[in-house]
């Protein structure tokens, strides 16, 4: 969170213990008056009683009508109490509520302006790569090296941007439940290998690694599988060191397809590995991180697959790195 967000948290958080504060002595002050009124009026009684009743002529009757002031003073004063534990219980049960509510408010809106300022920025870049290069190509004439270069480097980042787009799009609908499946029979083998060569092609540099069982049948949205898969190498991608690899493996294990993608990054955290497939949650601190994104991959890796019935999660690569795992149930 920035600065500003923790002040205006702290400034809230101040506000709203101080009424809280406020009411609780508020009930508490109620609970004592009304005692207080209620011991009065059990005095005023037994004094009324007095100039009614004679004790030492009709002892009986004046003892009934002692013991019925003081047992209506109990009950009143029993009332009160339950009264006030049961208002003091839905105070705070309320007040919990609203705390957690306006914390969690304050939290989405900062993380959705940490992603409006990173997806500005991660658009800004291709796009500005893209025009730099084709007006380059228009003013120079180059080798064909150089050109070719250029032109490598511009369908890289146009499939950047097409990477990004998808993936706001597809994660719009997915959460608006507008995105139409189009679930068939496809070879995951095939649809892993074209998305490793895409990468290749992208990344002749980097050093990778496979391990894909041939023929994999699975019935699935292809689009979505897709972008699970290409999300997923990203990310290895973009947390590895560029000389170490990545290794993709795909494998059928009794009723389970498993897919993973291992990387030798520097890993990620216990108390971090449920909260990055969180929407918009990256890890690290916003004002200091180097990796590009928008906290939009591993969420709708999670999305993409509880809709296709898989679990996916995250393991520690021994000695340094992450497996993700996504495994897919036949049957």
């Amino acid at each position: 969170m920035g600065f500003l967000t923790q002040k205006k948290i702290a400034r809230v958080t101040i506000v709203y213990w101080f009424l809280l504060l406020y009411i609780i002595a508020a009930l508490i002050w109620w609970f004592i008056s009304l005692e207080k009124q209620n011991i009065n009026l059990a005095a005023y009684k037994r004094q009324d009683l007095i100039t009614k009743i004679d004790s030492t002529q009709n002892p009986s009757a004046y003892k009934k009508a002692l013991v019925r002031i003081e047992s209506e003073k109990k009950r009143s004063s029993t009332k009160y109490m339950l009264e006030g534990i049961t208002f003091m219980i839905l105070l705070l049960i309320g007040a919990v509520f609203v705390y957690q509510a306006v914390r969690r408010q304050f939290k989405n809106h900062q993380q959705q302006q940490n992603f409006m300022m990173a997806i500005t920025h991660e658009f800004k870049t291709p796009i500005a790569v893209t025009k730099l290069n084709l007006e380059t190509l228009q003013k120079h004439q180059l080798d064909e090296p150089k050109r070719m270069k250029l032109l490598e480097m511009t369908i890289q980042e146009t499939d950047r941007l097409n990477t990004l787009t998808n993936n706001i799009l597809v994660s719009s609908q997915l959460e608006r439940e507008g995105y139409s499946e189009l679930k068939e029979e496809l070879n995951l083998t095939d649809l892993l290998r074209s998305s490793i060569e895409d990468f290749i092609q992208r990344f002749p540099k980097r050093t990778w690694e496979k391990d894909i069982e041939e023929d994999i049948e699975i019935t699935a949205d292809a689009l979505l599988l897709k972008i699970l898969v290409n999300n997923l190498i990203e990310n290895a991608l973009k947390y590895s060191p560029k000389n170490k690899p990545v290794l993709c493996m795909l494998h059928k294990k009794g009723k389970n397809i498993v897919l993973s993608v291992t990387d030798e990054g520097k890993g990620i955290a216990d108390n971090e590995k449920k909260k990055i497939f969180d929407k918009f949650y990256r890890i690290g601190n916003e004002a200091t991180r180097t990796a590009k994104g928008t906290g939009l991959g591993l969420y709708l890796c999670k999305k993409i697959a509880e809709d296709h019935s898989a679990d996916i999660y995250v393991t520690d690569n021994r000695p340094s790195g992450c497996i993700f795992t996504v495994r897919f149930k036949l049957g």
